[in-house]
């Protein structure tokens, strides 16, 4: 546990910059929680443990950065997405102390028990096995998708920035940013599958799984709320969400509106 509790530090330390901004607290804190955690366990085990853990580690470094340096661009530079997120999440502005306390606690939590699979097969120096290079496989293609998603809705909004995205990955299921997410952390989830021992460990990798499945089902949620006001009355809109999967390519959920419980 002593991985855990040091990448759980590093996250609280980094994602602290949300008492500065409310919503930094799950979005630049995350990202780049992810990528000092990445960073810290490569220079502290990169000389002692096997080489596809170590890619690991170089793995979440690079999805941190990328996820990080996103938004943060996106921050800077994007005046309508501001304009979109001050009516969608709570500035924080009169929020209780105690409260965004909560939430920052809450968070650093989470981003240790996404990561910690990794954790526990370095802190229990299990040996490299189909588990580990099966996930780090998956979670290679899900930065993969998530970065080409991304790219693909940054250059269909700059060509037109009042329609919908239907068109790269956007064909085949309407949010792939948040499908490649949920397969990157599943190659995560797959590659701790033999190395977790005792109750605590298993308890932390699966609420580190389930957590951002439901944060991503939530994400999407407010997503298809925001679609549904700005597209609702276009036909052409119409027809795409009733063919085209909200999260998971080939699997007919087409709404996760009316779920009210996907809070996030």
């Amino acid at each position: 546990m002593k991985l855990f509790l040091l990448s759980l530090i590093i996250a609280l330390i980094v994602s602290s910059i949300g008492f500065k901004k409310y919503v930094w607290f799950i979005s630049l804190g995350y990202g780049f929680s992810i990528a000092a955690i990445g960073l810290v366990l490569l220079i502290m085990k990169g000389g002692s443990v096997p080489g596809v853990t170590i890619l690991y580690f170089i793995l979440f470094l690079i999805y941190g950065m990328r996820l990080g340096g996103y938004l943060a661009i996106r921050e800077i530079r994007s005046k309508s997405y501001n304009s979109v997120m001050k009516k969608e999440i709570k500035s924080g502005k009169g929020m209780p102390l105690a409260a965004k306390c909560g939430i920052w606690i809450s968070a650093a939590l989470l981003y240790a028990c996404e990561v910690s699979p990794v954790l526990f097969r370095t802190d229990n120096r299990k040996a490299v096995d189909g588990f580990l290079i099966a996930g780090l496989i998956i979670s290679a293609c899900g930065l993969v998708l998530e970065s080409v998603a991304d790219f693909q809705k940054n250059a269909a909004k700059k060509k037109n920035p009042h329609r919908f995205v239907d068109t790269g990955l956007f064909r085949i299921v309407r949010c792939p940013n948040y499908f490649g997410e949920m397969t990157f952390w599943t190659g995560v989830f797959v590659s701790g599958l033999s190395c977790c021992r005792g109750f605590w460990q298993w308890f932390a990798v699966l609420c580190g799984y389930i957590g951002i499945i439901y944060v991503m089902f939530g994400g999407a949620r407010r997503l298809e709320m925001r679609q549904n006001r700005n597209y609702g009355k276009d036909p052409e809109y119409r027809r795409y969400v009733k063919k085209t999967p909200i999260m998971v390519p080939l699997i007919p959920l087409y709404s996760v509106e009316k779920y009210k419980w996907l809070v996030a």
